[in-house]
This record gives structure tokens, C-alpha cells and sequence, in this order.
């Protein structure tokens, strides 16, 4: 919708506003008009495409999928719905869930021939190096489903991903360690399933504990999308070029890799271990007061939310029971604790608004449950793969997409001539 418009050098650009959020200035056709470019470093302030998706609320701590909360989504629903809301824009009746529960566990196998490829990376391999390559691979191996102008193929692709994530995921974990591969066992819940190939061994029986699924199923859900962040931005500028939708989704998870993106709770999980114990945190609380101290408090704050995080709020509770259940006894989690209480009550870190975000519980959680720190990122991935999937579509579908080419401000060297090698 267009209520007003702003004029610069004498031209009136349209001012959009979406259904909530601030309103936009429709600059697209600045440069006709003018022969100038905006200049936006990081494309904080711009808006690459229109979605229906995903809405956030920095200052107010709020993250709606298709206009629900995330803690409603997180506490109420499951992995599952919250993939085919993201899909199919609103929630499944049960039969709708039901069907669409079934044919994700129908595309959970992987092709035998992946089994070899894996062998191809060194046993040392990160496990998030082996994403990248596997999923990129998978476009070797399922040609029917490449065909991005064909809606169906789309959607059979898009299935392929969300099911094969987990077993990608998990099969990568398994080479790490040197244990064998496990099949799918499409008997058990999609979280269930993966806790199952990534814990479970083929000569013991493997009970998924409910609290510990539970837990999955909820980072899974908070992970699934987050606007137009640097990951899923990505596999947007992938896929306007025309690119496969397996190519997109490995686009996104080698810049998901990225410590400041996916690997944030990785790192928030470092600092707990270099402070150790809990009577060690007054030091370091002094040295994140300190400017002059470069140590940082990982896992405080959000670059987008200004508030408390409200995925944060749900792990939590989560951290909790997790913790509650396994009676783990470490001091690393005693001093994540620890540290979540101080730093709630300290009035430094509440003016500043450095609340725990879902990097510090996350990381806390998946420690906790036995995941070594380079699956961290891996996890984040496997979530994440479902809103990646549905922006891709959301994508292709927009008849006005254009492939993305942003612009510069060139401030290299002026034309000059060449000069021959012996003459400089």
C-alpha cells in the first residue's frame, strides 16, 4: 500500500508500509531519476524483497511466523507444524499435518552413493565443511527436482531438504567420531529420528528421552527463520541468479558458518569454559565493564533485539529441565547459571539491555546433551534449512524477482593507461 510519497531532488518516491513494521521509500528508481545510488553498508537500512514469512520487532522483543508468536509457536507446537506454516502459510488441520509429517519421513534416506562421498573428507573434517559439500552434492543425485520453474518440483525439493537435513546432520557427526552410519527410522518423530542417528548405536537399542526431544524440537523451532538475516539473504541472492535449490541451501549453510552468525553460541559456549567455575565470574564480569578489557560477554545482547529476546525466554525454561533431568554435574553449566542470574539483576547489564539471548542458552542445552561445539553450528543449520527453503520459494514465486546485483561507491584509482612492464 502507497499513502504518501517523499520527494527528493525533486522527484516523489513512494512510501510502502506492510501489513506492521515501519514504513519503506520505494527507491527503485533513484538511479533513473537521479544517476545516484544509495550508499548502505551491510544493507541495514534497506529492504531487499517484500515476505510474508517472518516479522521482527527488535525494540519490542517480538518474532511472529506468518503473524504468530514464536513463544506460542515454541511452547504449543511442534517442528513439524511450524515447517508447514512456514511452507504453506497457515497452520495444518490434523490430516493436513499428518500427510505432511508422512512425506517428510518418506524422503529421510539419503542416496547409498552419499555413504562414499562422505568417506572423501578427512576424518578431522568439520563437520559443517561436510554440510557444505554433501548438500551441495545433492544436486548430482536427485536431478528431478532441480526444475525451479516448476512449482511441484519446487515443492518435492523443498521436502527433500527439510527430510534429509537430520540424516545429512547426523551422518556427518557419526564420520567425525568414527562410529557407523545409522539408517532412519521413520517410526519416530523428526527430532526423535535425529537424536536417534546421531546417539544411537546399532548393536543397543536407543530410548529418545522425551524431555531431551522436547528440548530439540524447540531450538529446531526457534532456529527455523529470522528475516532477512546474513544466511538466508544469501540463498535469496543464490537463487535469483537461477541457481538449484540444493546449490541455494549450501550457499546459506557456508554463510551460516560464519562466528558472527551461526557460530555465535559455539563461542558463547568457549566463554563459559574459560571462566570455568562460578566464583570466577566477578572477574570476568569486571573485565566486560571494563572498556579497556577486550573480553566480551558471548552469548548478552542481540544485534536486531534491543529487548529481551524472546526465543531466549523459551530456552530458558528449557535449560532448565534439561539440566533438571540429566543431573549433570559440571561446572561449566553451573557457571552459565550462575552467570544468567547475575547478569539478569546487575543493573549494568540491564541498562545496556545485555540479556541472555538464545546463543547462551542454546549452547548450554546442546553441551548438555552431549553435543560437541562444532555440531553447534550444524544444528543451527538443519533448523534453519526450513525457513531457507520457504523464503527460496517465496522467492521464485514473486514475479517481479530480479537477480541481485547490489551497487558500489567506487573509491579505487581513476582511469589511467598502461604502462609497458620495462617502463615502470
Amino acid at each position: 500500500m502507497t499513502d504518501s510519497t517523499l520527494n527528493f531532488a525533486g522527484k516523489d518516491y513512494p512510501v510502502r508500509q506492510g501489513s506492521v513494521g515501519p514504513e519503506v521509500v520505494d527507491i527503485r528508481k533513484l538511479y533513473a531519476n537521479t544517476g545516484m545510488f544509495t550508499y548502505d553498508p551491510g544493507f541495514t537500512s534497506t529492504a531487499s524483497c517484500e515476505s510474508g514469512l517472518t516479522y521482527i520487532d527488535g525494540d519490542a522483543g517480538v518474532l511472529l511466523h506468518r503473524g504468530y508468536p514464536i513463544d506460542q509457536l515454541a511452547e504449543q507446537s511442534s517442528f513439524m507444524e511450524v515447517a508447514y506454516l512456514l511452507l504453506n502459510h497457515e497452520l495444518p488441520s490434523k490430516a493436513e499435518l499428518e500427510k505432511f509429517t508422512y512425506t517428510i519421513s518418506r524422503h529421510t534416506m539419503l542416496h547409498e552413493q552419499l555413504a562414499t562421498f562422505y568417506r572423501g573428507f578427512r576424518r578431522d573434517a568439520h563437520p559443517m565443511a561436510i554440510m557444505c559439500g554433501v548438500v551441495g552434492a545433492l544436486s548430482a543425485f536427485y536431478h528431478d527436482s532441480t526444475d525451479i520453474s516448476d512449482p511441484h518440483q519446487r515443492m518435492v525439493a523443498s521436502h527433500r531438504l527439510i527430510a534429509k537435513m537430520p540424516t545429512i546432520a547426523a551422518m556427518a557427526y557419526k564420520y567425525s567420531i568414527g562410529q557407523p552410519f545409522l539408517y532412519p527410522d521413520n517410526s519416530l518423530s523428526y527430532t526423535g529420528n535425529f537424536l536417534r542417528m546421531t546417539f544411537g548405536v546399532p548393536a543397543e537399542a536407543y530410548e529418545v528421552d522425551p524431555v531431551i526431544e522436547s528440548a530439540m524440537d524447540k531450538i529446531f523451532i526457534l532456529h527455523a527463520d529470522h528475516e532477512q538475516n546474513a544466511s538466508t539473504s544469501t540463498v535469496r541472492l543464490a537463487g535469483s541468479s537461477g541457481a538449484n535449490p540444493f546449490a541455494c541451501i549450501a550457499a546459506g549453510i557456508a554463510c551460516l558458518w560464519g562466528p558472527a552468525h551461526g557460530g555465535a553460541n559455539e563461542a558463547a559456549l568457549n566463554m563459559l569454559r574459560e571462566i570455568g567455575r562460578p566464583e570466577r565470574i566477578p572477574e570476568y564480569i569486571a573485565r566486560a565493564k571494563d572498556k579497556n578489557d577486550p573480553f566480551r560477554l558471548m552469548g548478552f545482547g542481540h544485534r536486531v533485539y534491543k529487548n529481551f529476546d524472546p526465543r531466549a525466554k523459551v530456552l530458558s525454561k528449557a535449560a532448565t529441565e534439561v539440566l533438571d533431568k540429566l543431573g549433570i554435574s559440571d561446572p561449566v553449566l553451573d557457571t552459565a547459571r550462575e552467570l544468567e542470574q547475575i547478569a539478569l539483576k546487575d543493573d549494568y547489564f540491564a541498562e545496556k539491555k545485555l540479556y541472555p539471548n538464545v546463543d547462551f542458552y542454546s549452547g548450554v542445552i546442546l553441551s548438555a546433551i552431549g553435543f560437541p561445539t562444532t555440531m553447534f553450528t550444524v544444528l543451527f543449520a538443519l533448523a534453519r534449512t526450513v525457513g531457507w527453503v520457504a523464503q527460496w520459494n517465496e522467492m521464485i514465486s514473486d514475479p517481479d524477482q530480479k537477480i541481485g546485483r547490489p551497487r558500489q561507491l567506487y573509491t579505487g584509482p581513476t582511469q589511467r593507461d598502461y604502462v609497458a612492464v620495462d617502463k615502470r
